[in-house]
């Protein structure tokens, strides 16, 4: 792993930013029950709107087909948050005797969570929306869903303790790790809490705090440098400097315990949507096991592209990346699961608010950049490059030198390159050469890139 570089820390005050702070939690069983409680009014209230709006428009649509129209049909049922906050208002006596037992921030979060749903649906069938095309919302399950509940407003705090916080209708919450990075800001009032958000996942509750924070204007340590970073699966990048970060393949490793637990979990009684019983208590503890190992992996993977990435925030100015189609390279089967588990994306969305953050820049060079198959030191780019090929070989000058770092070169001379004209449109120097077209050959030469 690369080492840390120090900051260079102005007294400037900088811009306010939105960040997240997220603790495990510890509850008692019956703040368990609680929260799981709050989770599920949360999923009542997303079943019960979604039933509404359904039965609304199949009821507009049967009265169209009596030839009714415009007045004469039933009125429609708004899909905002407070249109629909009110009929759940006015329908909660009757449907759900038991609300005043929950905090209303938990009906608010389902109720939420469909009006966002819903908007986007509409956005999506009237074009608004880019990507891929999104389904009208369907009901929430108990077992599929991830329980979850979201506070706006009412007593949200970060205790003295460091190791409580304090939720509506939860009470005092211990958490498993110190709050004490929150807790520093909180008391240095440079930063303040806009909302929390309770989620069960990996086995346990964690609470992540939506934060609007004073962050000071940073400056890298060299911020006159430029750096290109290949990300690719046997190395997860490779610097331009010549700096090798490995691939710990945390999936790789993790999968004897993986299909373990998972086998364990296939010979106990789960649950039977059509005969209706319920999963045993040792299914449900095999579970939980199964879910802490896909936690650890998450938590590992995450943890060292954080380092990386914050390294490399913190020493240079300007970080050169390649624009990669992951969704389209994942569809290879014998590399999928190994491109999902370095975590390319992940890699290059800390790296946008991370070089923000440091007073650096990001610049993502064009999907149809060479940077694998030009030469770093000519120019000359090769017609095909196989990916079995892992020492470039370049007939017109005779450089030899490992795969990619010749691309992590190429795209630390991206910046300058760009601003050039070049021949094939595609950033190289010059069009495609062919080596057998180069009429003088040159030994293949190795040169040290310091």
């Amino acid at each position: 792993m690369l080492s840390y570089s120090v900051y260079s820390v102005s007294d400037v005050v900088g811009a306010v930013v939105v960040q997240a702070y997220r603790f495990a939690l510890d509850p008692t069983p019956a703040q368990d029950r609680d929260l799981h409680r709050h989770a599920g009014a949360g999923r009542f209230a997303f079943n019960w709107a979604l039933a509404a709006v359904r039965a609304n428009l199949d009821q507009r649509a049967a009265e169209r087909t009596y030839g009714l129209d415009g007045e004469q049909l039933t009125p429609a049922l708004g899909w905002s948050l407070p249109a629909l906050r009110r009929a759940w208002n006015a329908a909660k006596p009757q449907v759900a005797p038991w609300w005043a037992q929950c905090s209303k921030e938990a009906f608010n979060t389902g109720l939420d969570g469909l009006a966002r749903a819903l908007g986007n649906w509409s956005a999506s069938r009237s074009g608004r929306r880019a990507g891929k095309r999104v389904g009208f919302p369907r009901f929430r399950s108990r077992r599929r869903v991830t329980p979850s509940v979201r506070f706006t407003t009412g007593t949200i705090r970060v205790e003295d303790t460091r190791h409580h916080v304090t939720l509506p209708r939860l009470g005092r919450i211990r958490t498993h790790e110190s709050t004490r990075k929150l807790a520093r800001r909180l008391h240095a009032g440079t930063a303040r809490i806009l909302s929390a958000t309770v989620r069960h996942t990996g086995g346990r509750w964690h609470v992540s705090f939506t934060v609007e924070v004073t962050r000071t204007v940073r400056t890298p340590a060299r911020p006159q440098a430029t750096v290109g970073v290949d990300v690719g699966i046997t190395n997860l990048a490779v610097l331009s400097t010549g700096q090798v970060v490995p691939n710990p393949r945390h999936l790789t490793q993790a999968q004897a315990r993986l299909r373990a637990a998972a086998r364990t979990l296939s010979r106990r009684q789960g649950p039977d949507r059509h005969t209706g019983p319920q999963p045993s208590r040792r299914w449900r503890q095999a579970k939980t096991r199964l879910a802490r190992v896909h936690a650890r992996v998450a938590n590992l993977r995450a943890d060292g592209l954080h380092k990386l990435t914050t390294t490399l925030a913190a020493a240079y100015g300007t970080i050169v990346v390649e624009d990669l189609n992951i969704t389209g390279m994942i569809r290879n089967r014998r590399l999928a699961r190994h491109i999902a588990d370095a975590g390319w994306a992940t890699l290059r969305r800390h790296l946008e608010y991370k070089t923000a953050w440091n007073g650096g820049q990001l610049i993502v060079a064009d999907r149809w950049f060479a940077s694998s198959k030009t030469c770093s030191s000519c120019g000359v780019v090769k017609p095909k490059l196989r990916l079995q090929v892992r020492t470039y070989t370049c007939e017109h000058c005779g450089l030899c030198l490992d795969r990619d770092l010749n691309a992590a070169i190429n795209l630390k001379q991206y910046v300058a390159r760009s601003g050039r004209e070049t021949q094939n449109g595609r950033g190289a120097d010059r069009e495609t050469t062919s080596w057998w077209l180069v009429a003088v050959k040159r030994p293949p030469r190795t040169i040290s890139v310091g």
